[in-house]
């Protein structure tokens, strides 16, 4: 599932292509919306919150997509489309007045809603590290309302704080030295806090960076300890284990850990 990095870098790489465009010609073909004509609406704005994008309209409206496991955004250039294969698989056209065309493929979540309703769909979430209104305090509040819950399953919950994904719960755990099942109460969180917010940060912003949290780009040494069971610790040596589920996930994730970097209890 792409993470709050990988949705605000489509946002960015939408906005060139699609902002202060309009659309010639597009359609919704999914969600309660699902028939609804585009054409001649311009796009205003691309927004993120956690791993949600906002596509704004001039028409007062805003598409809120997700792309869970499955969703992909592509954009075409003048006279070019999706493979045919591909087109059954289409969920929002937007064909604008550059020539160019935006196609969301397979996307399983798709909204339009009022775009001063917006916080119908999205008040829920929890402060997010990449938008202007990062509210640290805030969602330390929240990831600490639950002192017994294991910090990887609060990382996750959105409501706590939007943009986390399994990724950054694993890497961030490793890099603050504690057992993805120590419970909140027993984590330092404004310091947990601090060093997610500025590696999603890099993530999202450095082009060679993207979900690199070891600083090495090599093959296989991305991650500390995210997909690696089985394999050496690149800090120790230690073999990489993994939880078939994180206890307190609903959508009860792999977990990854150091048993000699991460050992539970501190």
């Amino acid at each position: 599932m792409p993470e709050g990095d990988s949705v605000y870098r489509l946002a960015k790489r939408l906005r060139e292509p699609l902002d202060g465009r309009a659309i010639v010609s597009g359609e919704l073909r999914s969600g309660a919306a699902a028939g609804t004509r585009l054409d001649g609406w311009i796009v205003l704005a691309h927004d993120t919150h956690g791993k949600h994008l906002l596509t704004r309209f001039d028409s007062g409206f805003t598409l809120r997509t997700h792309l869970k496991m499955q969703g992909s955004w592509s954009v075409t250039s003048a006279g070019k489309r999706v493979p045919r294969a591909v087109e059954p698989e289409v969920r929002v056209r937007m064909s604008m007045d550059s020539g160019r065309t935006a196609w969301g493929v397979d996307v399983p979540v798709v909204d339009l809603l009022p775009t001063r309703d917006e916080h119908l769909a999205i008040g829920h979430l929890g402060p997010d590290p990449l938008r202007a209104d990062w509210d640290a305090a805030e969602a330390e509040r929240r990831l600490t309302a639950r002192p017994d819950r294991p910090i990887a399953a609060a990382l996750l919950d959105q409501r706590n704080v939007a943009g986390f994904g399994n990724l950054w719960a694993n890497e961030l755990c490793f890099l603050r030295g504690i057992d993805p099942l120590t419970p909140v109460g027993a984590v330092d969180v404004p310091a947990l806090l601090s060093v997610g917010a500025r590696a999603l940060t890099v993530s999202a912003t450095v082009a060679n960076m993207y979900q690199t949290t070891t600083g090495s780009t090599r093959r296989g040494e991305r991650h500390w300890v995210s997909g690696r069971a089985g394999r050496p610790c690149l800090r120790c040596g230690t073999t990489i284990r993994v939880r078939a589920e994180t206890p307190g996930d609903p959508e009860r994730r792999r977990t990854w850990w150091c048993p000699s970097c991460q050992p539970l209890g501190g």
